[in-house]
């Protein structure tokens, strides 16, 4: 029977932790890599049946590639803390599992929350994610918004999981300004300048595609909301670069 290594990263995800370690309960080993949480992340997670592993982050990509290192078995499935395997792609990972077809790997797509509320529109109803492959075919690349990149072909399930990605609007623009900052400091890396192009066009472009393209306006005040804020992310990204070519850093 093929194994399976669940790996689930943390930072302060006291209130998803327990759901995420018993949505993945079909694997037969659990890892848990915590970026030191100051909540009861840790004190939860140890309550299950799981390894755990603290390591200071310094990129999504360094710390899922780290994590994969540590897993015991060829399959992987990785899983964020605030999405969540439903029993069908629960099935359907079992299935794969013995009889990948040639596939290193599998996407998966994601019926995306906000506030509770399900969004059908603003570019997430074409979500999709790697979530499912082997070790030694995959690896993920990227500061922010990572991916994997393969040495074979990747296939697709059949059914979504669910992923509650901003259970608040400050749990929303607090993750923007992580992801911003970090964005930031790889833009900073490679030497890129910010212009008026920058500030004043990308931001509503962003909200166009959200709100326009993808439909968000038929996702009511919530599409709205997420288009928006979506803009100001691009908006806040330059703003961090900005101050970082100038010389100031964040506190």
């Amino acid at each position: 029977m093929t194994k399976i290594s669940a790996i689930i990263p943390t930072l302060n995800e006291e209130i998803h932790i327990a759901d995420a370690i018993k949505s993945v309960s079909f694997a037969d080993e659990i890892i848990v890599i915590d970026s030191f949480s100051t909540d009861k992340t840790v004190e939860i997670a140890e309550k299950y049946n799981v390894k755990i592993i603290k390591r200071k982050f310094d990129d999504f990509s360094s710390q899922k590639n780290f994590a994969i290192e540590q897993a015991s078995h060829s399959w992987i499935y990785l899983l964020d803390a605030d999405e969540r395997v439903t029993p069908k792609v629960e099935k359907e990972i079992l299935e794969a599992v013995q009889n990948p077809n040639g596939f290193v790997g599998f996407y998966v797509r994601r019926t995306f929350y906000f506030a509770g509320e399900k969004i059908n529109y603003c570019g997430w109803q074409r979500d999709k994610v790697v979530r499912l492959f082997l070790k030694d075919h995959c690896k993920y690349v990227g500061v922010v918004h990572e991916t994997i990149k393969t040495t074979g072909e990747l296939g697709f399930f059949k059914y979504k999981i669910d992923h509650f990605g901003y259970r608040s609007y400050d749990h929303f623009i607090a993750k923007i300004h992580h992801y911003a900052s970090l964005k930031a400091k790889d833009l900073h890396k490679q030497g890129k300048k910010v212009g008026l192009f920058h500030i004043l066009v990308k931001p509503p472009a962003r909200f166009f595609i959200h709100y326009i393209i993808r439909l968000g306006f038929l996702d009511g005040f919530a599409g709205l909301i997420l288009a928006k804020t979506l803009a100001y992310s691009v908006l806040t990204r330059y703003i961090k670069l900005w101050l970082l070519n100038k010389g100031i850093k964040e506190s």
